[in-house]
């Protein structure tokens, strides 16, 4: 009989409870649906009033995740739980779980910083720290979002970032692509200096102002050390590095100009 009893009560709570569980699921889904319109409406708006995509970013992801808690607060209000309590409660718990999280809410304060002091923007080419180079995607509360040349993406910590140095390849709108070409000591300075200059003037991307300059920067153990700083826009960097690389060597060989490789003279004695 007891079982009988028990059976019945769980059908009958099971029965109670089934229309809520599935209005918060229908809530949930819903209202997530509905937080993902808002935050794309304010993304736009914020669009059109020409505020830096940057920060429209940052504050959306902020905003997304606020609206998302009041839509898990109303699901726990439609089973009669007191969301003012609640409310309390979870900020206790808040406060607790940032004092034990501290470090996130490190991130979120140089996620902060980045919007204020603004060293990088979405679509900034940047180099953080000497090896995470990308182009920023997003600045969000926790992490900056990189998309790299190969294209694969990186999440930096904001403090990460903040804390490292910042290279902002593309921060000027143009920049210099440092290059240094050895040639071996029989090599004829001049003639490879032109060679470099032609080359620079076939390269699509490279600006004819400033304009290219070739000169001797190190005498090396092996090697005469030509270097030059064509200009290009940011975007661009990278295109120049890899086509002045390439089509220099090629010339080189053209010209019968040799790259220097490391060489060691040995020289013996008949000691009889």
């Amino acid at each position: 009989m007891d079982i009988v009893k028990i059976s019945s009560k769980i059908t009958d709570l099971a029965i109670g409870y089934a229309p809520k569980i599935l209005m918060a699921i229908i809530t949930l889904i819903v209202g997530f649906w509905i937080v993902k319109k808002l935050v794309r409406v304010f993304e736009k708006s914020m669009a059109k009033s020409g505020t830096d995509i940057s920060l429209t970013k940052f504050l959306s992801s902020i905003l997304g995740a606020a609206l998302k808690v009041m839509v898990l607060l109303s699901v726990a209000g439609m089973f009669g739980v007191d969301t003012t309590s609640f409310i309390a409660i979870l900020g206790g718990l808040m406060i607790g779980v940032g004092m034990a999280l501290n470090g996130s809410l490190g991130q979120v304060a140089s996620g902060v910083m980045l919007m204020i002091f603004k060293p990088i923007k979405v679509g900034d080419l940047v180099d953080i720290g000497g090896g995470n180079i990308g182009t920023v995607e997003s600045i969000n509360a926790f992490n900056t979002e990189l998309a790299t040349l190969d294209n694969k993406r990186i999440y930096v910590s904001n403090s990460n970032v903040t804390g490292n140095t910042i290279t902002n390849i593309s921060g000027q709108g143009t920049v210099g692509v440092e290059l240094t070409f050895g040639i071996s000591y029989n090599g004829d300075i001049d003639k490879a200096r032109k060679i470099i200059l032609e080359v620079g003037k076939q390269c699509p991307h490279i600006l004819a102002s400033p304009a290219q300059g070739v000169v001797v920067a190190n005498l090396g153990d092996s090697s005469v050390d030509l270097a030059t700083r064509p200009f290009c826009k940011s975007e661009h960097y990278f295109d120049v590095k890899f086509y002045m690389t390439e089509n220099v060597k090629k010339a080189f060989d053209k010209a019968n100009i040799e790259f220097p490789y490391p060489t060691m003279d040995i020289n013996m004695s008949n000691q009889n």
